[in-house]
């Protein structure tokens, strides 16, 4: 490397790295350092240009199309009164397990985060639904925030995910997003069942939470169910449209929106009114997303430009040859950086210098998705920046201290599943692979 390179690189690692922690917008933090480094590169108008390129470059994306649709059905699911169908069903499902409340509290983030694709919105529709039940049933306001935080972000990882979408854009054409949504199926149960058992395990301690619900009668059951199809035929719809080949990710989407504003218009749980701030929110989160994804154009020239990914590569193989550790090494900045950052800009900053690593060792792009994808997903779960634990303390009613230190034996299971997806590479590629979604 040349001097300005030298420069460039160190202005855009500090500089991303002090703008973070000094708490600026993830995408002041990355933006302003790209640009500062282009100018080092290149001259003030070569810079102006080449970021104006980049930025219209990573936005311009027919998939992406996908992602302020999928928000938009998630939102249109949240406000017409979904959660509370499927709520019901989770405690018919979860109902006679110990602690029966709080394993409501799993399944239906795995529902309701599955049809909504946003872990924050799956926390706040379920806490808003449960926390005060929970409360009047004995429960502790602070286990049940807990719970509910680390139990949401399994939506994530079922499909659809907006993050499988981001990532799937970044990878490029090793990793489709019919691929990324199939792989995530495994993780996501597992990232559920952790939490199963995490619940069942504190029950045991307790005596007044052994008590299982009470057995629904075979009718109430069916009730229920059919109750909450309409929600669950939406997941049908999406993603057997997707496998089918009958449209395509970015079509399915919009297919989600009109499927949800029907849905909510003739179940009358959704009125016109509503519409307005439905779409000011999705509006609001898609322009985040947009610009941090446009903003990464210019790190991702920056990085190309000074070689950082074939550095990076070349480091750490010549550090060693051995995936698994080279594998632990990589889980463990990206646990680092999840705790100061959310998982988009995380995963725009470190797949483009991590994912040549992992192809060079002959691991999946489509693996090595599903096991970052559950990684960050850990950073909304970890203090002191997961967005979950705000979210479920605010809606639970308890004090984010509290969740802080309940939520860490979670933390701790959750990170031996990260190991096991990692590890375990038949967890994400069975499905894809048996659908004949992975391209040789």
């Amino acid at each position: 490397m040349d001097t300005n390179t030298i420069i460039a690189v160190v202005i855009l690692v500090v500089g991303i790295t002090v703008g973070i922690l000094m708490g600026l917008p993830v995408a002041v933090a990355m933006g302003l350092p790209s640009t500062v480094a282009i100018v080092i590169l290149l001259d003030w108008e070569g810079a102006a240009l080449t970021s104006a390129q980049q930025i219209f470059a990573a936005s311009n994306s027919f998939a992406l199309l996908a992602i302020p649709f999928f928000i938009l059905a998630g939102g249109l699911m949240n406000t017409g009164g979904i959660a509370s169908r499927l709520i019901d069903l989770a405690l018919v499902v979860a109902g006679r397990l110990p602690a029966p409340l709080a394993q409501t509290t799993v399944v239906a983030n795995a529902m309701f985060g599955s049809v909504s694709g946003a872990s924050v919105a799956s926390a706040a529709a379920v806490g808003t639904v449960l926390s005060p039940r929970m409360r009047k049933e004995g429960y502790d306001p602070a286990f049940s925030a807990t719970v509910n935080a680390a139990s949401s972000p399994s939506g994530m990882l079922i499909p659809p995910s907006n993050t499988f979408i981001v990532y799937s854009l970044v990878a490029g054409g090793g990793a489709s997003i019919g691929a990324l949504f199939m792989a995530g199926v495994g993780p996501g149960i597992l990232w559920a069942l952790i939490c199963i058992v995490m619940v069942a395990l504190y029950a045991r301690k307790r005596p007044e939470l052994r008590a299982t619900g009470p057995r629904p009668t075979l009718k109430q059951a069916v009730i229920v169910f059919l109750r909450a199809i309409p929600a669950l035929l939406m997941i049908v719809v999406v993603i057997g449209g997707i496998l089918s080949g009958f449209f395509t990710a970015t079509e399915s989407a919009v297919i989600a929106v009109l499927y949800s504003l029907a849905l909510g218009l003739v179940q009358r749980t959704l009125s016109v009114k509503d519409l307005p701030k439905v779409l000011l929110e999705a509006t609001k989160v898609t322009g985040i997303i947009m610009l941090l994804i446009g903003v990464s154009g210019i790190l991702g020239y920056v990085l190309a430009f000074a070689r950082i990914p074939q550095l990076v590569t070349q480091g750490l193989l010549g550090f060693t040859d051995n995936t698994a550790i080279i594998l632990i090494i990589i889980m463990i900045v990206l646990l680092l950086a999840g705790t100061v950052m959310d998982p988009t800009p995380a995963i725009l900053i470190f797949t483009p210098i991590f994912l040549p690593v992992v192809v060079a060792l002959g691991v999946s792009p489509v693996h090595f998705g599903a096991m970052m994808v559950f990684n960050m997903c850990l950073g909304n779960i970890s203090p002191p920046i997961g967005n979950n634990l705000f979210v479920a303390a605010r809606v639970g009613n308890v004090r984010i201290e509290s969740v802080f230190k309940g939520i860490w034996p979670y933390f701790w299971a959750l990170c031996i599943g990260l190991l096991i997806v990692a590890f375990v590479p038949a967890l994400s590629m069975w499905l894809p692979e048996t659908l004949g979604l992975i391209r040789p």
